[in-house]
């Protein structure tokens, strides 16, 4: 039995930096269903013949443009990050169409393409997709339009909707392209707008943590002075009306004043079950997500046809694999700066097939927040729940689904009660 004030469920980035933040005025326990702290950052050790390194396999990349809190922990922390090169390719029907996006070379790797009237209409399409995008964000946007129906008013050639921003966005967000489609165009213009991508130029550097992302991780846990406890689901959470009880599946009992819900909106509620207010189940209930399979492997048929498009992210799909999630292949020792001379390390979420057996280092199921306009709806009422019934919430879902918005809301909650994060109180 352990007694707290605090009892946090979930240590990823969301539910790690909340407990992180409250340690420093209030007894925290932490609580996590997987064997390892740190949710999607998840580094792998691998023994190379040019010696051990730690391969991501979740979280990989940021920038510190649009990532603030993140990049102001980390150099709170004084995690070592690197600059890395962000570039995309898409490979589609086993190469009948192949580009990358990073210079004249790679846009025509196919040489064919320069006489090839629909690429150059896809180029051309690209500049006015993002001149109009940056127009309607200045004037504003219908926050109900979906982006299929904004891509159909714009009326762009089918090429550089199925063969540019579609597989971008799926890319960026792990969700099929149907899925994609029913995003809302404002929500996916402003964050292309942020990111830098309705230009071709002013793009953001980005970064990753040396030696493998799972290093912030260590640097928090060794600050933490509370109970933590990993490979534990929650089985149920009690509450009689003064302490929460909460129960694990590996047998420990956490009583708590308060408890905060740093798990998956949907893992929430399912805890909650009939004592979930009338607001916590219209809310929580607006999140669905997307299960992905991601595949640590060195089997290079998951990159594209033509070796000069491999990029950092490498989109690839199959006409006849209509509707199926979306395949994306990161090439880790360009996302790593891995050491010369190792292997070819590659992470393929839903690989297009399953990468040879004997290349195999580790398969991972991640669930990843789908955004439709539900999400997105109910995303501006869900500070509404913090504190009630000493309950409290944080996540990804509380912005795009990124490392910054997990972040972002675990400072709010906290700011809420009157905490700051370093970095508040030094500005």
């Amino acid at each position: 039995m352990h007694t707290c004030e605090f009892a946090v469920i979930g240590a990823g980035v969301s539910g790690l930096v909340t407990a992180w933040l409250l340690s420093r005025h209030h007894d925290v326990a932490l609580i996590e269903q997987n064997q390892w702290f740190g949710g999607h950052t998840h580094t792998v050790p691998v023994d190379d013949p040019v010696g051990l390194m730690g391969i991501d396999t979740g979280f990989i990349v940021f920038n510190r443009k649009n990532y603030p809190h993140l990049s102001s922990f980390f150099d709170h922390l004084k995690v070592d990050c690197q600059a890395v090169p962000m570039t995309f390719s898409a490979s589609i029907g086993q190469g009948d169409i192949e580009y990358a996006g990073d210079n004249l070379d790679t846009l025509f790797a196919q040489r064919s393409k320069l006489f090839s009237p629909s690429h150059w209409r896809m180029i051309a399409d690209i500049l006015k997709f993002n001149a109009r995008a940056r127009e309607d964000l200045s004037s504003g946007i219908d926050p109900d339009l979906s982006l299929r129906d904004y891509l159909n008013q714009l009326r762009l050639g089918d090429g550089v909707r199925d063969h540019y921003l579609l597989p971008m966005a799926a890319a960026i967000w792990s969700c099929p392209l149907a899925t994609m489609l029913e995003f809302p165009a404002a929500s996916f213009l402003r964050f292309f707008a942020n990111h830098g991508l309705l230009s071709v130029s002013d793009r953001p550097q980005w970064y990753s943590v040396k030696g493998g992302s799972q290093a912030y991780v260590q640097a928090v846990l060794a600050q933490l002075t509370g109970p933590r406890f990993s490979d534990s689901p929650v089985e149920r959470v009690e509450h009689d009306g003064q302490v929460y009880r909460i129960h694990t599946a590996s047998g420990n009992q956490i009583l708590a004043e308060n408890v905060v819900f740093g798990c998956h909106a949907d893992e929430a509620l399912a805890l909650l079950g009939e004592r979930a207010t009338e607001d916590e189940q219209a809310l929580l209930s607006c999140f669905r997500y997307q299960e992905n399979t991601a595949w640590l492997h060195t089997d290079e048929r998951l990159m594209p046809e033509r070796r000069k498009v491999w990029s950092s992210w490498n989109y690839l799909a199959d006409y006849r694999l209509a509707g199926r999630p979306v395949s994306v292949t990161y090439w880790m020792n360009i996302l790593q700066k891995l050491p010369e001379g190792a292997r070819n390390y590659l992470v393929s979420l839903n690989p297009l097939s399953e990468p040879a057996q004997d290349k195999v280092i580790k398969r991972i199921t991640w669930n990843h927040p789908v955004f439709d306009r539900e999400a997105m709806r109910a995303q501006a009422s869900l500070k509404d729940l913090q504190g009630k019934n000493n309950r409290w919430f944080c996540g990804s879902y509380f912005g795009y689904g990124f490392h910054e918005d997990g972040i972002r809301s675990a400072v709010e909650l906290c700011n809420a009660m009157g905490i700051k994060a370093p970095w508040q109180e030094v500005i």
